[in-house]
């Protein structure tokens, strides 16, 4: 079928729907051309027969091909988790210290394998920024670390297994987040990086990612002053003409992170960005949310390219690398079957235990035994949204793996911003052993109080650092065990490190050494 004008500026459109099934004017919009390819958020999923019955309606109502895209890095940032298998993530698999690049590339082929199944044909993964600070609010343990060496070779296996899956890999965020002091959900940032160290650093994982056929890039809404102070790098020809297509001989898709985050919607008009990025030579525009937004998205891109501002032959460009893009990563048949297999599950296990360290330990004090007369006094500081792209915050599990091996022990689940009135009566209870478990308390300065002032408590204390391991320095004495990682696997592998099922091998990564 030939494409009209209007279905060719509609191929560079992606865009995003609330609620478990396609409302009527996101179904008439495929119908019409109007869009490329969908963008799933945990709002859209419920269960895997719920998700198989909505992207078969979208491939259904599409009048071309359609890739439908999801963020399902592992580790914190997953929007299929209930019924599907969970990945530790990316900071907990670089923690392994054997076959890492073997472990990476096949949990990431079964996270593919169940996206597949499911009519989804791409993932935004593998993150590849380089985690510089341990203050940067929207990286943590979405990275695979502070070396760039490390990164780059993990994050091909990632894209190899994810792509050996049958669903795109997307290395983002060009040119890196790991570095931003703000969150581009909430602001836009400015970074003053030097070219050398861009060159040298930031931009080696996808030197190395586009040497085991990388299918696409994933921009950040960031501006790199060194290369063009005045746009980001979603908006900027500079970063992507010059740098992605030409220095960087990259020939696959390039797409936007999510318009509609701050970083670009408190600063540019939709009439000037969604015209700016496709100038900048963007293959595909990324409107995540609202549809009066879609909507004006594609009305000035369409009005853009029959004026001539934007040039045909730029959307002709993109629509080639796209439909290059859908016959490489067709739709796949739905199989329910393979989605959250005993295999899958045995594959995330192993590989959240490898993960599992011990960066501090007292003689005498593991394993800890179910049956003995030891009072166990549990504190668990509750999940929270370190940053938007988590989406929302969903109950733990890990009460409910220490509850099975430990029957007996008193579990209390502090808010993620606890109160001195949360903490006073906890130091009146009495307890032979304390373990405390905590997510990102160095970033959340009264998480921080409380573990500070929980770990003076006469009993034995032991700490879990479910997130970013730098929690790990909270206390100044006792054990300390990291899972870098709160999905379900690292949870059920830390409770496992805890009863002496296994001695914890994992590694502490260079990016909690800083």
């Amino acid at each position: 079928m030939e494409k009209t004008l209007e279905d060719k500026v509609g191929q560079i459109l992606m865009a995003g729907f609330d609620g478990l099934n396609a409302p009527e004017y996101f179904l008439e919009w495929l119908r019409e051309g109007r869009l490329g390819g969908v963008i799933l958020f945990a709002r859209n999923v419920e269960s895997p027969q719920q998700l198989a019955a909505l992207t078969g309606q979208l491939h259904e109502a599409a009048k071309y091909p359609l890739l439908i895209a999801i963020d399902q890095e592992g580790g914190t940032v997953a929007r299929l988790r209930e019924g599907f298998s969970e990945s530790p993530g990316a900071l907990a698999l670089a923690s392994i210290r054997d076959n890492r690049e073997a472990v990476v590339e096949e949990v990431s082929f079964v996270l593919a394998t169940e996206m597949k199944t499911l009519g989804i044909n791409w993932t935004y993964a593998p993150v590849v920024d380089v985690h510089y600070n341990s203050k940067n609010p929207t990286m943590g343990t979405r990275s695979f670390g502070a070396d760039p060496e490390d990164i780059a070779t993990l994050a091909a296996a990632a894209v190899r297994g994810f792509q050996k899956g049958g669903v795109a890999a997307s290395a983002k965020h060009f040119l890196g987040l790991g570095n931003t002091p703000i969150d581009t959900h909430l602001a836009l940032p400015t970074l003053d990086t030097s070219i050398e160290q861009l060159r040298s650093i930031d931009l080696l994982p996808y030197r190395v990612a586009l040497d085991n056929q990388l299918a696409t890039i994933m921009t950040t809404h960031t501006i790199f002053s060194a290369l063009d102070n005045e746009y980001p790098a979603t908006l900027s020809p500079i970063i992507i003409q010059q740098l992605i297509r030409d220095e960087l001989g990259f020939a696959g898709v390039v797409t936007t992170d999510c318009m509609e985050m701050k970083a670009i919607d408190d600063n540019f008009a939709i009439t000037d960005s969604v015209v700016a990025a496709a100038l900048a030579g963007v293959d595909i525009i990324l409107f995540s949310h609202t549809a009066d937004k879609q909507a004006e998205a594609y009305e000035h891109l369409l009005a853009a390219v029959q004026s001539g501002k934007v040039p045909l032959e730029l959307v002709e460009q993109a629509n080639a690398r796209i439909d290059a893009l859908k016959t490489r990563f067709p739709a796949g048949e739905p199989n329910l079957d393979r989605v959250y297999t005993p295999e899958h599950q045995q594959i995330m296990q192993t590989a959240a235990r490898a993960s599992i360290s011990q960066p501090r330990s007292e003689a005498g004090v593991l394993p800890i035994k179910a049956d003995d007369s030891h009072r166990i006094l549990f504190v668990e500081f509750a999940p929270g949204v370190d940053s938007p792209v988590q989406e929302t915050t969903s109950s733990s599990h890990l009460g409910y793996y220490i509850r099975q091996r430990f029957p007996d022990a008193e579990i209390i689940v502090m808010p993620t911003i606890p109160s001195q009135d949360d903490v006073a009566p906890i130091l009146e209870q009495r307890a032979d052993i304390l373990i405390l478990a905590t997510r990102n308390a160095h970033l959340i300065p009264a998480q921080e109080q409380a573990v500070k002032t929980l770990s003076q408590h006469p009993a034995t204390t032991i700490l879990l650092a479910l997130r970013n391991p730098y929690d790990a320095q909270l206390i100044e004495s006792g054990t300390v065990l990291c899972s870098a990682a709160d999905s379900r696997p690292s949870l059920e592998a830390i409770t496992a490190a805890l009863a002496g099922d296994f001695v914890p091998t994992g590694r502490v990564h260079d990016a909690i050494r800083h």
